[in-house]
């Protein structure tokens, strides 16, 4: 049996549980192919298996998307061939320098499309598109909230949403991050370490609030986020960096102005391969078009994965990260 080496975690803990081994990997059975990352998207999702928030099978292999080359092709996989570079999302065992993958779960990259540049916009830009473009459709004229506006998700989405004809309200951490969100389509940005984001944002909408508010935050920010809502506003929250959002009754909602929440997640967005191709075909076309970059300012040996996650866990990481094999 091959072998290939990869970042395995045998317990949940911190950083320093990953372990840089070699595991199996075999020959693609029917519907399969065997795929040669040469970029692994981060992802904060990858801490939450690590830590065991989200829990995985142990011993496991991390990681969410990457890109590469198909250099074996089991029976019965149409549309994908030896040599064709691909890239995938969500799917468990990215951090790897090869591996077994089913042929439905890859989107073909089209050229203009660097690997790096796709390992690192995958999972973010398909996220970025299932909130703006389908659990709120973001409109022109209209003002947004996004948390987290220089992160990875953040860069794509303000990006995306100001070329949507939106203005763009996001919250940063600093003001490098703060230069870095308005270079990427935010029109306004908020230091919400020294400024109280909900007074400014209803400073900069009169008083109005905003339709909607995308938050990544979790705990901190929830509270926050509902008072930044105009009446019927939604408060879509896809993850939880400061913590999970504690339990509360749904009796706020009614007093803050008949409120909407949503806890979406990409997976069920992408569930079906139509979907899958159909949102990635718009992020490429957002992205060839130049309406969206994309850069990379971190990138990392996959083997020194835990200084990555200490990295972006210690926010000092912006925008999106790749790990090299």
């Amino acid at each position: 049996m091959a072998t290939t080496r990869a970042i395995r975690i045998h317990e949940t803990g911190g950083p320093e549980v990953l372990r840089w081994e070699e595991v199996e990997v075999g020959e693609p059975g029917p519907g399969q192919v065997l795929l040669e990352h040469s970029a692994i998207g981060l992802n904060f999702i990858d801490t939450y298996h690590r830590s065991g928030l989200y829990p995985m099978g142990l011993p496991g292999v991390l990681g969410r998307e990457a890109a590469g080359t198909v250099t074996a092709v089991g029976e019965g996989v149409e549309g994908i061939t030896v040599g064709q570079r691909a890239a995938y999302p969500m799917v468990a065992g990215s951090y790897a320098e090869r591996r077994l993958i089913d042929a439905d779960l890859l989107v073909p990259l089209p050229d203009g499309i660097e690997e790096r540049t796709a390992a690192a916009m995958m999972l973010k830009g398909l996220t970025a598109h299932y909130l703006l473009r389908r659990t709120y459709e973001v409109k022109p004229g209209e003002t947004i909230l996004f948390h987290a506006a220089a992160g990875g998700v953040g860069l794509i989405a303000c990006q995306w949403a100001r070329h949507l004809g939106a203005t763009v309200i996001g919250t940063v951490g600093s003001p490098e991050k703060a230069e870095l969100a308005k270079a990427h389509g935010c029109h306004h940005t908020i230091l919400y370490r020294e400024e109280n984001f909900v007074e400014r944002v209803r400073e900069l909408t009169d008083g109005a609030g905003v339709p909607v508010v995308y938050d990544s935050v979790g705990k901190d920010t929830f509270e926050g986020s509902l008072d930044c809502l105009s009446p019927r506003g939604l408060l879509v929250s896809f993850g939880q960096a400061s913590g999970a959002i504690p339990p509360f009754s749904i009796n706020i909602l009614a007093g803050k102005g008949s409120l909407f929440v949503t806890r979406p997640t990409l997976a069920t967005f992408i569930a079906r391969r139509e979907d899958l191709r159909a949102a990635a075909a718009e992020l490429f076309e957002r992205v060839l078009a130049g309406d969206i970059r994309i850069q990379v300012p971190q990138t990392y040996p996959l083997a020194e994965a835990e200084r990555a996650h200490r990295d972006l866990e210690g926010r000092r990481t912006s925008g999106s990260t790749v790990l090299v094999p």
